[in-house]
């Protein structure tokens, strides 16, 4: 299977895909696909590299992945030993080119807008039996399903998981580049990486990797590199409190601690300190 684009399975006529995924972690290397993606997330957390973001998930997170916005799941196995997602995929373009575009559906056009940087929703108990009962039903009951969703989805609260998508499609090469980098960065944030030693992951020179970078993701790789530092101290901050400030900072791959307190009120708006106490 290709790393770039990602073609999702379906008859050539099926305009609506349901897909579970039972997994240990999901999918783990960075795809597009044509399809807008609506995910709930049954079991399993971790984090998802979406446009020029990294966001964390959780399980009863609903994730929205338009159309061929570049992400990557990465799945902490060791937080949930099993990862469950129930995902719908279907184009504008799916039930007729003009479908979407009906009087009877301008309320939901707001939906697709938001879609094309990503959005993640809580799911209440009305959402998640929708869902829910996916499993159960026939590929009609699916759709009018979808149309409720929509509609729900309308209307709740979101949240943005990206400020910028690059708008060209990735070649497999610039895929395959794309997610070595990221995959490196997700290996190995905890050590002093060099901008010699991801440019050479890269196999490019360290001002080109730098303009390749930064037009792909509309930040440097450092900023990259240390929103992956920032989200993995939430999560000790979060579930090990016997861990002092210090000990995280230097876990995530801080060389000293003010440099983490203040990287991370820049990015969290609150310190280490006061995180941990909204999580108690």
């Amino acid at each position: 299977m290709k790393v770039l684009p990602f073609k999702i399975p379906k008859p050539e006529k099926e305009a609506l895909v349901y897909q579970e995924d039972h997994e240990i972690v999901f999918y783990d290397k960075l795809h597009q696909h044509e399809e807008i993606q609506i995910s709930y997330i049954m079991e399993g957390s971790g984090s998802l590299i979406l446009g020029d973001s990294i966001n964390e998930y959780q399980p009863h997170d609903i994730l929205i992945i338009g159309e061929n916005i570049p992400h990557v799941f990465r799945s902490d196995a060791e937080a949930h030993p099993n990862s469950i997602m129930y995902t719908l995929f279907f184009t504008k373009k799916s039930f007729g080119k003009e479908f979407f575009n009906l009087t009877d559906l301008s309320g939901i056009q707001k939906f697709f807008d938001e879609s094309e940087y990503g959005m993640k929703i809580k799911a209440d108990e009305k959402k998640f039996h929708l869902f829910n009962n996916l499993k159960r039903q026939s590929k009609i009951e699916r759709v009018a399903t979808l149309l409720l969703l929509l509609n729900e989805l309308t209307h709740a609260e979101r949240q943005p998981l990206s400020s910028f998508v690059y708008q060209k499609k990735y070649t497999e090469d610039e895929g395959k580049r794309m997610n070595d980098v990221f995959q490196y960065a997700m290996d190995n944030f905890q050590e002093n990486i060099s901008l010699d030693d991801i440019a050479d992951i890269a196999f490019m020179s360290k001002n080109a990797f730098c303009r390749y970078f930064k037009k792909r993701t509309n930040k440097t790789f450092f900023q990259f590199l240390i929103e992956i530092r920032i989200e993995h101290a939430c999560k000790l901050l979060y579930k090990d409190h016997d861990l002092s400030i210090s000990a995280i900072s230097e876990l995530c791959g801080f060389q000293n601690i003010a440099n983490f307190n203040r990287k991370f009120k820049e990015l969290k708006g609150i310190t280490p300190t006061q995180y941990r106490q909204q999580t108690d």
